[in-house]
């Protein structure tokens, strides 16, 4: 059989059919498209080629003779009579695509955004629940990315050193603690704010500290051993940012360290957008703590999250028909981004045997 046969033979076979073939011969097939898999089973070994030969003819054969309809035994039972027909069920409304919602342009997938306009900030509710939770709790303040996290440190921030009381704030990584320098030093001023991490040590003696967490947990060591540092002693409030990391396999122990020998006179605030289970994290800090752990925690977007497909054609479409992306709701995607997907795999795994 010449490759051209082979191949008419290959693309008559509906997909059931090729995923018999590519069983045990195509690694990881039932993800691929129908024309990658046919590439595929064109290009095995010529000493594969005999036998698959065989089986096409035999599934072409198959393919050719009609199905017969599936029907389910019906087994007799004696001495029972027989059971009472069920009322009919209401007939199941079929939705086509037009049915749905109108798919998003993507003139309207970029409309608003940019600059938003200037605005009078009011906190939201939750965030002024969290700053007066802090004056007496710890909090864990796990909302969407976007929703004003910062406000509610900013805000504990100012209140603590107003009390003359020491605030540490930590974060996972060198390069976020910069950034954190910088803009709390625009908010109190640079004299107001000073760094330690592994390789910078700037203004040390500043009401309002910018730590990785790790330095904090050395501290927190040296204080527990003897070797008290008297900052220690005026510690008000410790910001524990991006405090998903308490998961890490790796690195989730100093989270848990820090949190265990945190001062009891100081409040703990836990910020994250990703903690999976906070009520479990707020339930173990008041088990440990003398203090009871508060939990924030909802899933309304301040800033709404959208999907974009921008094709190696340099084509931009809507990922999904929707506009925003809801948590918790399925997702339909684009009817072009689906047309964009099966351009590019029938351009770059079609068949290659063509004259």
């Amino acid at each position: 059989m010449t490759n051209d046969e082979l191949l008419r033979q290959l693309y008559a076979l509906p997909v059931r059919l090729l995923h018999r073939l590519a069983k045990g011969r195509i690694p990881r097939y039932f993800r691929m498209g129908k024309h990658r898999i046919i590439q595929t089973l064109l290009d095995l070994p010529p000493n594969q080629r005999t036998k698959l030969t065989v089986e096409v003819e035999g599934l072409t054969q198959e393919a050719a003779q009609p199905r017969p309809p599936r029907t389910r035994p019906v087994r007799s039972t004696p001495n029972v009579s027989p059971p009472k027909p069920n009322p009919p069920a209401p007939p199941k409304h079929h939705i086509s695509e037009h049915a749905l919602e109108t798919a998003v342009t993507t003139e309207a997938l970029l409309e608003g955004i940019g600059v938003p306009t200037k605005k009078e900030f009011k906190p939201d509710p939750w965030q002024e629940e969290a700053i007066e939770q802090l004056a007496a709790n710890d909090v864990i303040v796990s909302v969407p990315t976007g929703s004003g996290k910062t406000y509610v440190a900013v805000e504990a921030m100012r209140r603590a050193i107003e009390a003359d009381r020491t605030v540490i704030y930590t974060s996972p990584l060198k390069a976020l603690s910069n950034t954190k320098l910088t803009e709390f030093s625009h908010i109190f001023g640079a004299d107001q704010v000073g760094i330690l991490t592994g390789d910078r040590r700037d203004n040390p003696q500043a009401p309002i500290l910018i730590m990785t967490t790790e330095i904090l947990r050395n501290l927190l060591y040296d204080a527990a051993s003897g070797e008290i540092d008297l900052r220690i002693d005026t510690l008000g409030l410790v910001i524990l940012d991006e405090s998903q990391f308490i998961a890490d396999p790796e690195r989730g122990v100093v989270w848990e360290e820090t949190i265990i020998f945190c001062p009891s006179q100081a409040r703990l605030l836990l910020l994250s957008a990703s903690i999976g289970n906070p009520d479990e994290i707020a339930a173990w800090i008041t088990s440990i703590r003398s203090t009871p752990c508060h939990l924030i925690h909802h899933r309304n977007r301040s800033v709404p999250l959208r999907a974009a497909y921008l094709d190696p054609s340099g084509k931009l479409s809507p990922l999904f028909r929707t506009k925003d992306i809801t948590h918790g709701k399925g997702f339909t995607i684009h009817p072009e981004t689906k047309r964009l997907f099966t351009d590019y795999e029938h351009h770059t795994t079609g068949p290659r045997y063509r004259r």
